[in-house]
């Protein structure tokens, strides 16, 4: 890991575009891209073909620790492998979503995955996507986003998501579904959801991809940790 390599920190609820965000601030600047919160929710998965219960922690924080994964860019698009199949799609199911809350809850299982996720950390940059890595896994982070948007905007966002790739989905049930993970990501004893107390709160609710990442790579000029577009 190269200590030196700056770290674009952007954590907030699911469903308020950092992985979007993320991936095109990276492409922009040309840096390396962590999607933490595919780490748990390949655990998840991992656990369930598995057939590891999600309240075993110790044998959870063992998939955890084994993970066979390779993350691949190719023509512009992210793939996943988990024990060389395709998992890209896999992973962005509700149900996943949901286990990877749980998994993510159990301190044993975010242990595992800490120096997995600092190794990520390499020269020119590296944009950190997820829940906690402004608060625990990259806290010298020269720059901290804490994106969010209404929950009502969130559900409308992925219930659009879910319609384009042909799923049928009540907006009524996301809205419950994301209100209890906000919850219980907020609740939890190991590293809860809540911006670092030098994190930038960015509300997404309102604002197009295109302007929120402008916004992302003008702070980032600002600090000097990336050039002036």
């Amino acid at each position: 890991m190269s200590e030196a390599a700056p770290v674009l920190t952007i954590d907030g609820p699911g469903g308020a575009g950092k992985g979007t965000i993320s991936r095109l601030v990276a492409e922009r600047l040309g840096w390396h891209l962590l999607d933490s919160g595919a780490l748990y929710r390949l655990t998840a998965l991992a656990a369930a073909r598995h057939e590891v219960a999600l309240d075993d922690e110790a044998a959870l924080a063992g998939v955890a620790a084994a993970l066979d994964v390779v993350f691949l860019a190719e023509d512009g698009e992210a793939r996943i492998l988990l024990e060389g199949a395709d998992a890209t799609r896999a992973i962005r199911t509700e149900q996943v979503g949901d286990a990877a809350s749980r998994v993510a809850a159990l301190p044993a299982v975010r242990e595992a995955l800490l120096k997995r996720q600092r190794d990520f950390r390499q020269a020119p940059g590296l944009v950190a996507d997820g829940r906690d890595m402004g608060t625990v896994v990259f806290r010298d982070a020269p720059l901290k986003i804490f994106l969010t948007a209404s929950a009502e905007e969130r559900a409308r966002r992925r219930h659009l998501q879910l319609r384009e790739a042909g799923v049928d989905a009540s907006l009524s049930s996301l809205l419950k579904e994301i209100q209890a993970r906000d919850a219980r990501d907020m609740q939890r004893s190991v590293a809860p959801l809540v911006a670092a107390d030098d994190a930038v709160e960015l509300d997404t609710t309102s604002l197009t991809i295109p302007e929120v990442v402008d916004r992302l790579t003008e702070l980032l000029a600002k600090r000097g940790l990336a050039p002036v577009s």
